[in-house]
């Protein structure tokens, strides 16, 4: 079997209808490339990811050879999910065959959404539960109150549901143990992920040892092994940096007996690929993250259910998902999403506003470390044809932020 061509198809799938109003919020989420592999014997495999198309000459080289040279590669993680389909394909057994021993059938699935105000949280959790997940990741910002949004999280958050936050990896360990210290007395949060900056290896070490949650590392600086060596984390995060390496440190974290949770940006392919990889990894009992439920459509016949906060993993040949054809051909037809012109209003605690050309740099503006600030709120207002509109709108774009 031989690769007789790559088709890169950027597509722009419809976001969920929930998220219309938050479009500045939203501006990336819609743009994610298919990946096409075609083989001479007429099979084809495909694969998604939430990225750019890359550039055509990047998958020339894989022309006229055969998937499996690339097995267990560490290529842009939807050719990647493509040459597994492909390679499942061909052999007729699930992808995770190509990868390890199976050693679950199902794997805990969270859902997601970005940096959002703590009433949109709240609802967002709702809907998350009522879909049937039972974890959610959110990163942190600092425009928003963690402490404000956990408590509005708590009151529709049902028992056993928990919030994986994403400190971003831009704190001293002075600014965020008090932060986590005070998140620990709510039982909704269940994960801290990146809480120091990467480098702060001692700082990892102190927090994991001063905190009752535990603690996720996501991108690591040294390789993963060496953090494990040291002791930075109760759980490590893998996906983004390709399947090769991903499934190197997470059988690492299995002789190490330390939790994985794997990320992978993407719709329902994406999510596929995801669970064959969880299948096989033996501590992957924390939650995978992929970011299909943010679309109102994709480019599969059907989505893959979630169930009491789990999905089962797809037992098909490849990846197990079948393409509509036709639903590719619409989501490639569609426009990106188009960002009003806005502007930014933080509302300070004290009463003060600042105006900004869009989403707040608290820390910038502030002098202080995200999350030290209680009671702040971020408000975009998009262009409502007021002359105030264009006031405010033409002073920011001149002299940048400034305090009313």
């Amino acid at each position: 079997m031989k690769i007789t061509d790559i088709e890169l198809i950027p597509i722009y799938p419809r976001i969920a209808t929930r998220n219309t109003d938050h479009k500045a919020r939203f501006s990336a989420i819609n743009h994610r490339t298919i990946f096409k592999v075609h083989t001479d014997n007429g099979l084809v495999g495909y694969g998604d990811y939430r990225c750019s198309a890359p550039d055509r000459s990047s998958v020339e080289p894989l022309i006229g050879r055969n998937p499996f040279d690339f097995i267990n590669n560490d290529l842009n993680i939807g050719l990647c999910g493509a040459l597994y389909d492909v390679m499942g394909k061909h052999l007729e057994i699930p992808a995770y065959k190509l990868m390890g021993q199976k050693v679950r059938d199902a794997v805990s699935v969270a859902a997601w959404t970005r940096p959002a105000a703590p009433e949109v949280f709240r609802d967002e959790i709702k809907r998350a539960a009522d879909q049937g997940y039972m974890t959610f990741k959110m990163h942190t910002c600092e425009y928003y109150d963690v402490m404000e949004q956990t408590r509005l999280a708590e009151e529709v958050a049902p028992e056993g549901f928990k919030i994986h936050y994403d400190f971003n990896s831009n704190r001293s360990l002075a600014a965020v143990l008090p932060i986590v210290r005070e998140l620990e007395n709510h039982p909704v949060v269940g994960y801290i992920e990146d809480p120091i900056v990467r480098n702060d290896i001692e700082g990892w070490r102190q927090i994991r040892e001063q905190s009752r949650l535990p603690i996720v590392m996501h991108a690591p600086q040294l390789g993963g092994v060496q953090e494990i060596i040291h002791g930075c984390a109760d759980a490590y995060m893998v996906g983004e940096s390709g399947i090769g390496d991903s499934l190197m440190r997470g059988f690492a974290c299995g002789k190490a007996n330390l939790q994985v949770i794997i990320q992978l940006t993407g719709g329902t392919l994406t999510k596929a690929l995801a669970l064959h990889m969880g299948a096989v990894l033996p501590t992957m009992t924390g939650h995978m993250v992929t970011l299909d439920d943010q679309y109102e459509e994709d480019i599969v016949t059907e989505r893959i259910p979630i169930i009491e906060g789990f999905s089962p993993v797809p037992e098909a040949p490849g990846l197990g998902i079948e393409v509509d054809e036709d639903a590719l051909a619409r989501a490639a037809a569609n426009q990106p999403t188009e960002i009003p012109k806005h502007v930014g209003i933080l509302h300070m605690p004290g009463g003060h506003k600042i105006y900004t050309p869009s989403f707040a740099s608290v820390s910038r503006l502030t002098g202080r470390e995200e999350g030290t600030i209680r009671g702040l709120k971020q408000e975009l207002w998009d262009d409502d044809g007021s002359e105030e509109f264009a006031r405010i709108y033409d002073r920011v774009q001149k002299e940048g932020s400034f305090v009313e």
